[in-house]
């Protein structure tokens, strides 16, 4: 068998696809896996070290304005996407898939789209409760669509009802006990542990609204609090340095029970020991929180496609699952005041990690596997 991935543009879209596409080899180790991607996106390096082929394609959004410069960039697309079309036709004739599966990004458009002429079995994935626009095109045409959350299914017209597959979390996610977890991080029994990261860059509005949480529970011996400045935090960094946080490697800052790190790399251990995370809204890291059970506070990007991680947060807010702060209202005396509600209420922080768990699915891989070799049969 041959299964030919399209996918791009962010860590969002890849990782999952590399994921199903890994599970895929350990099942069927004589299959043919082939990635399509662009040149000058994170696929071009998570792909092949994930020891997958990889081809490329020269793709691009529009740009959603009417200023002259902006009008020119979507005429140099519209020859952009003539040309991507062409050559995806011939990396799928070279290759022969039987099936073609787009994780989404403006990649997986023109691939997806020839597949479906040239008569080859198609699916498509959504990570997020609001489609974005490719997905909802190619929803029309692809032989399945699956979806992380049953919330996306409205905003589509499939040519065939949606299958909810869920979005594939990282193993190593799993392995850790809560109490394992707390016990490598020295957090005792007694005291509440806070993990708060705006994606691996760093969120400017929340480095800024956490910084008095920060400096106030440094005094603090019952909340022990890990916050990620993200790699482009470095003079948030500096700024805490100056006001009494020590340095105790490059990159990590501590004063009492708060560290302060430029990125986590332990997150696995760090969201099994925490008892409230606070952060963004991206479909993975959703996925994470109702994998993991945590009661969570949600601060959506509004700088993304659709708004989609406000729909995204809203998909657990209304069962319960979490709480949400929209950017707008961030202040450090908002997030202060929700943050201390949940953490002084243990059955406030059970019920919300209840239902954030209950809309875990912990077999996603598999899920999507299964409708991927049904096309393939």
């Amino acid at each position: 068998m041959k299964f030919l991935f399209a996918t791009g543009g962010t860590a969002g879209h890849i990782n999952p696809a590399i994921a199903v596409a890994s599970y895929l080899r350990e099942q069927y180790p004589d299959s043919g896996i082939l990635f399509i991607g662009t040149a000058d996106h994170m696929e071009s390096r998570l792909v092949p070290n994930a020891g997958f082929d990889f081809k490329t394609i020269d793709i691009r959004g529009f740009r959603r304005s009417l200023s002259p410069n902006a009008i020119l960039d979507n005429v140099k697309t519209v020859g952009k996407l003539l040309k991507s079309e062409k050559d995806s036709k011939k990396i799928i004739k070279e290759f022969e898939p039987d099936v073609v599966i787009g994780f989404g990004g403006y990649v997986s458009g023109p691939v997806l789209q020839e597949a479906v002429r040239l008569g080859i079995p198609t699916c498509i994935h959504e990570q997020n409760a609001f489609p974005g626009i490719t997905n909802k095109q190619l929803a029309k045409s692809v032989d399945k669509v699956m979806l992380t959350v049953e919330d996306a299914k409205k905003h589509l017209e499939p040519k065939n009802e949606p299958i909810l597959t869920g979005l594939p979390v990282r193993g190593e996610l799993l392995k850790k006990t809560k109490e394992e977890a707390r016990k490598e991080l020295g957090i005792p029994e007694s005291a509440k542990l806070v993990l708060s990261f705006g994606g691996s860059l760093g969120a400017a509005p929340l480095n800024d609204a956490m910084h008095g949480i920060l400096l106030e529970n440094s005094n603090s011996d019952r909340i022990y609090h890990i916050h990620s400045a993200g790699t482009n935090g470095d003079e948030y960094l500096k700024k805490l340095e100056d006001e009494g946080f020590e340095k105790v490697s490059d990159g990590v800052l501590r004063k009492g029970n708060v560290e302060v790190r430029r990125y986590i790399d332990n997150m696995d251990v760090c969201m099994a020991a925490c008892d409230l995370v606070i952060g963004r809204a991206g479909a993975s890291s959703l996925s994470e929180i109702e994998a993991l059970g945590k009661a969570s506070i949600l601060i959506p990007s509004p700088y993304v496609a659709e708004n989609h991680q406000y729909h995204n947060a809203m998909a657990l807010v209304k069962r319960n699952a979490a709480r949400l702060i929209e950017e707008k209202n961030l202040t450090t005396e908002s997030l202060k005041t929700l943050t201390d509600e949940l953490l002084s209420s243990d059955e406030a922080l059970f019920n919300i990690g209840k239902n954030a768990k209950n809309m875990a699915v912990l077999d996603a891989r598999e899920r999507i596997a299964q409708v991927i070799i049904y096309l393939v049969k």
